[in-house]
């Protein structure tokens, strides 16, 4: 019975860990860009969000997730416009690297100085300890709605991708740039949009995370590797594969740390390379 306990939790965990995952997987099934600074950008928005819930104590502080959502969008979209179009066509595939690295370390310098290097964690009050007991099994509820959040997402967002006309805009840039660019879209348009929700969604992450555990301006690193994991085992530019390779990253933490209390992400990380050796295209080969 431990052991099932461990991997719903395992589970529960990865959902969280998958909302980290699919913005990146977004930006690179469209642009084939990694954006070092994800990371820093989703620890950017869980200091927004515990500044917005210090600024208004008596708003319930999951609600701050919907400024700091919009406020992600807009960064985003002028991230892409004023930084990023600048080398996301460049022949030379470290150019985007060097460059949202450069925009990852001056991010974590900004936060020390404006919010300090104190450890930081948005408090929720009970929510966050509150658990459902079934058969026996303890069963968090804040991570269960997190994993359902995380599903309903994935399943929104390839509704839009799949079903709307920005989706297949987006899905025609990502495959063929300069067709699309001949019947009158802009592609650096589109890419703006595509950043913005890619740093809107992995807000929602980086504040659900920032509810489970205490972050600083220096947690980008940890939360990007995280996500890249995520996404390299669920197969680089697929969603549900994101969602996949989360909750198997996350059972694979939660049954190393029951193995050893003091492995922390050792087992993930195994997982991982194991991933690479066997099978490089991840759990579902696909893009957006």
């Amino acid at each position: 019975m431990i052991w099932v306990e461990t991997l719903i939790n395992g589970a529960l965990l990865g959902g969280l860990y998958a909302l980290l995952g699919i913005g990146l997987a977004l930006v690179f099934g469209v642009m084939r860009v990694v954006n070092i600074a994800h990371g820093e950008f989703m620890v950017l928005s869980a200091f927004c969000a515990v500044f917005l819930a210090n600024l208004f104590p008596t708003v319930p502080p999951l609600l701050m997730l919907i400024p700091v959502i919009a406020l992600s969008f807009a960064v985003g979209w002028i991230y892409q416009a004023v930084i990023v179009n600048r080398v996301v066509t460049s022949p030379d595939p470290l150019s985007p690297l060097l460059l949202t690295f450069g925009v990852s370390v001056i991010l974590r310098n900004v936060m020390v100085e404006v919010f300090g290097a104190d450890v930081r964690s948005l408090q929720v009050g009970e929510l966050s300890r509150a658990s459902l007991e079934i058969g026996g099994l303890n069963i968090g509820i804040m991570p269960l709605l997190t994993l359902v959040l995380a599903a309903l997402l994935f399943m929104v967002l390839q509704l839009i991708l799949r079903h709307t006309e920005f989706g297949r805009i987006v899905r025609a840039t990502a495959d063929r740039r300069d067709i699309v660019r001949l019947s009158g879209v802009k592609p650096d348009r589109v890419y703006n949009y595509v950043m913005g929700l890619s740093l809107a969604l992995g807000a929602i992450g980086g504040v659900l995370l920032a509810v489970r555990s205490s972050f600083t301006p220096f947690s980008g690193a940890e939360r990007l590797l995280i996500a890249f994991e995520v996404v390299v085992l669920g197969g680089l530019g697929s969603f549900w594969g994101a969602l996949l390779g989360g909750i198997a990253l996350g059972m694979a933490q939660l049954i190393g740390l029951k193995i050893d209390p003091n492995a922390g992400l050792l087992y993930a990380h195994l997982l991982f390379f194991i991933m690479l050796l066997i099978r490089p295209s991840g759990l579902v080969a696909s893009k957006v």
